[in-house]
């Protein structure tokens, strides 16, 4: 509280600030790991970000041609684009990307990624994480239940996966359909992703999959 009370505008005290997040996590938008853990938002309080307070990243223009590029040569060759996709979404947002079909083929870049959040440390999380990739149906059942609302980009976060050791995970995800091949592109990482930056290109990557495979 003291940190907050200093590092952000908020002209409030550490006490006023404690006795806020006090409220916060009575009505659930706060929990404790541990014992002995601090705070950290609940999916609860991720999906009310998502709903009223993000505001979205605009990718830079240079960035989203060289992801265009990238793209254009192998337009005419499903899977080496996808391989593509995911590989220059992986670099953009630093996470896992992937890309799954409905007749199950998927490919997937910056698996490596998940390590650098101590969320994926635990080795049982990691396998179950990386378990995910072998299991397309499993996949696409997840995408499938969280997708509503008429939403280009969604989200599956924490309890939404149905996985416990998932808990503290989310995908960013979006349907697409190029040519007569559809499906899921999507990246996984900790509930506390970069919300704002990753919405963003999963939609520029998702509707360049889209334009690039409308002559098909």
């Amino acid at each position: 509280s003291v940190t907050i009370a200093k590092k952000y505008p908020i002209n409030a005290s550490a006490a006023t600030v404690r006795n806020e997040m006090a409220e916060l996590l009575e009505r659930g938008f706060l929990e404790m790991m541990h014992t002995s853990s601090g705070r950290i938002p609940t999916p609860i309080a991720y999906k009310y970000f998502l709903q009223h307070l993000i505001i979205e990243d605009t990718l830079p223009v240079l960035q989203e041609v060289a992801i265009k590029q990238r793209l254009w040569s192998k337009r005419y060759e499903f899977e080496k684009m996808a391989r593509q996709a995911v590989l220059s979404l992986s670099e953009t947002t630093h996470q896992l990307a992937l890309l799954i079909t409905d007749d199950d083929f998927i490919t997937f870049s910056g698996a490596v990624n998940l390590l650098d959040y101590q969320e994926f440390w635990d080795i049982e999380i990691a396998k179950s994480a990386l378990h995910l990739l072998d299991r397309s149906d499993a996949l696409n059942e997840i995408f499938r239940r969280n997708s509503f609302g008429g939403r280009e980009v969604m989200t599956a976060i924490g309890d939404d996966i149905g996985l416990e050791k998932l808990r503290y995970s989310s995908f960013v995800f979006a349907p697409y359909a190029c040519g007569n091949r559809t499906g899921y592109v999507a990246v996984l990482g900790p509930t506390r992703m970069r919300y704002e930056n990753i919405i963003p290109a999963v939609r520029y990557t998702r509707n360049l999959l889209q334009e690039l495979g409308e002559n098909w």
